[in-house]
């Protein structure tokens, strides 16, 4: 059965009491409490198999008509094979109407609110399927909302990681790599270069950071994943955090290249974000021993 039995009507009297009374992560962290509450009170036999590969058609439907309940016919498949899934959004929308009566802009408030809290819920599934919306593409500033879901692999994305560590090695520098991706799109490739540059600021995650923002034009980074062969540093993950992005995936930890010598400052990534105000994934051990093999 969907999760919400209420009428239409009440959805949009309820969002607005929502929208004028909570700050806009605070509608967040509720949202996202509900929806993974919801994916984790499933029995057994009703979840994704973790043998197989969830397909983003999975996610899709699990997410749009077993938990919100729409109407297949209201949400009009654009593409679809079998790493992508692109699809209009015309179902009536309490949030649209919500902002429409209170002269909120849905490119902020759905981006803010619902776009991670979606993520989380698609994660349960498998954290490599992503869900991304065009927010040049959103009601009412067009007819439909264009969303997807897209599956990325970690591993491809951490390889090309590795090769960054590798050239920074060839270049002086201490051999870590580090991706910023938004869906399958690269956008930033990078690797340290404190001690070529001689700017101790410049580690592999700050560079990528950097990059991913120019390219994008956007300070805002949701969305975007950043990989590191290693977990991000006290400050690498306070920059993640200030840019806002969905996700920091990591081969080695902080403590497994501290065992092994390396200087580092004793404050895993986690706790940074558990202490700080946005929500981000946290997805260690990817490619872990070709990553510790670097160090």
């Amino acid at each position: 059965m969907p999760c919400n039995q209420t009428t239409v009507e009440e959805q949009v009297l309820a969002q607005i009491d929502r929208l004028k009374n909570k700050k806009l992560k605070i509608i967040e962290a509720e949202v996202t409490a509900k929806r993974t509450a919801w994916f984790d009170s499933l029995p057994a036999g009703e979840r994704p198999s973790t043998e197989a590969r969830p397909s983003p058609r999975l996610a899709y439907e699990m997410l749009f008509f077993r938990y919100m309940g729409l109407r297949p016919e209201d949400l009009s498949v654009l593409r679809e094979n079998d790493e992508e899934i692109v699809w209009s959004s015309r179902n009536p929308c309490p949030t649209l109407a919500a902002c429409g009566q209170l002269g909120l802009d849905t490119r902020i408030v759905c981006r803010a609110a619902y776009e991670k809290s979606t993520q989380a819920f698609v994660s349960r599934i498998d954290p490599q399927l992503r869900f991304l919306r065009d927010y040049d593409e959103i009601r009412p500033f067009s007819h439909y909302c264009r969303e997807r879901i897209v599956r990325v692999s970690f591993e491809d994305m951490m390889r090309l990681a590795l090769e960054e560590a590798r050239q920074s090695r060839r270049e002086g520098n201490k051999g870590y790599g580090a991706v910023a991706v938004l869906g399958t799109r690269v956008l930033a490739r990078a690797h340290d270069t404190a001690a070529s540059c001689k700017d101790p600021s410049l580690h592999a995650e700050v560079n990528a950071i950097r990059q991913a923002a120019h390219v994008l034009c956007d300070d805002n980074l949701s969305g975007v994943i950043l990989f590191s062969t290693c977990e991000p540093c006290p400050m690498c993950s306070s920059l993640a955090v200030w840019a806002n992005v969905s996700a920091m995936v990591f081969g080695a930890s902080i403590e497994q290249t501290a065992a092994k010598g390396k200087a580092r400052i004793l404050i895993p990534a986690r706790e940074i974000v558990n202490k700080s105000p946005v929500a981000i994934e946290i997805v260690p051990g990817v490619l872990e021993e070709d990553c510790l093999n670097l160090y």
